[in-house]
């Protein structure tokens, strides 16, 4: 079932919103490489001492191409830089985010929107769904067919969900067999109906392969990201329960084709 990390607490502290690192380390290029020029300007000052303000200005004006050099070779190359750098911080936070296997977002990625959605459906009053998977039996897979079997049926139902999600939710592996798909401004019967399109897909174009699915809203019950994971859960518990290769949300609702 879902991994205890998903019931710790959330942090008090409001998470940090950064642009990507390939645009935000070229802005602070530029005020570094600003150092350049000052510094130089600060040598010229205290070579020829004690000049006043308006000295200052005809410093610059008497050796104008040389700061203009210094200005714009510094302004390049610390751009270039922080471009080049800000790309590799970008694909190893991406990295960090992604399950290797099948490509989606793993477990991080999923604590952190998840915590984004429900502050944003509190905020605005929109619904919020939450859909829990697990492959069936995937033990009995990988001791009849091998490991890479296991494999290629985990891969299945990262397809199926990839195939069903739209652009504004987040499908993710949260663990061995398990994974989760959280849809905003998703109702509980639009939630259920998407969690059987995923069913239904994982059982028509995976051979021996089928998925149970737990479905949870947020609501006066589930208020919080952590009570919407137990809601899931035991949704997924009693879909497990009912025979498996079905849909059901905690009341044991939603209708699926029992597994063969």
């Amino acid at each position: 079932m879902v991994p205890s990390r998903f019931l710790r607490l959330p942090s008090p502290l409001p998470r940090l919103r950064t642009a990507p690192r390939r645009w935000t380390y070229p802005l602070v290029a530029v005020v570094l490489a600003a150092g350049a020029p000052l510094g130089l300007l600060v040598v010229r000052w205290l070579m020829v001492g004690g000049v006043d303000a308006p000295k200052i200005a005809d410093i610059v004006r008497q050796d104008l191409a040389t700061f203009l050099y210094t200005t714009l070779s510094t302004l390049v190359v610390f751009v270039a830089c922080g471009h080049l750098l800000g790309r590799q911080a970008d694909a190893l936070l991406g990295l960090s985010r992604t399950d290797p296997l099948t490509g989606l977002s793993n477990l991080r990625a999923l604590e952190e929107r998840l915590a984004d959605e429900v502050a944003r459906a509190r905020r605005y009053g929109t619904p919020l769904s939450l859909l829990i998977a697990d492959v069936d039996r995937l033990k009995a897979i990988n001791d009849r067919s091998g490991h890479h079997a296991g494999d290629l049926a985990l891969r299945a139902v990262a397809d199926a969900l990839r195939a069903d999600a739209r652009q504004t939710d987040l499908a993710a592996r949260i663990g061995g067999d398990e994974f989760a798909l959280i849809a905003p401004n998703t109702a509980a019967s639009a939630a259920l109906a998407l969690a059987e399109r995923v069913r239904a897909l994982v059982a028509e174009n995976a051979v021996g392969i089928t998925i149970s699915v737990g479905v949870a809203t947020l609501g006066d019950d589930c208020p919080d990201a952590a009570a919407l994971m137990h809601a899931g859960d035991a949704a997924l518990y009693q879909a497990k329960t009912l025979g498996r290769n079905r849909v059901a949300n905690r009341e044991g609702g939603a209708a699926a084709t029992p597994e063969a």
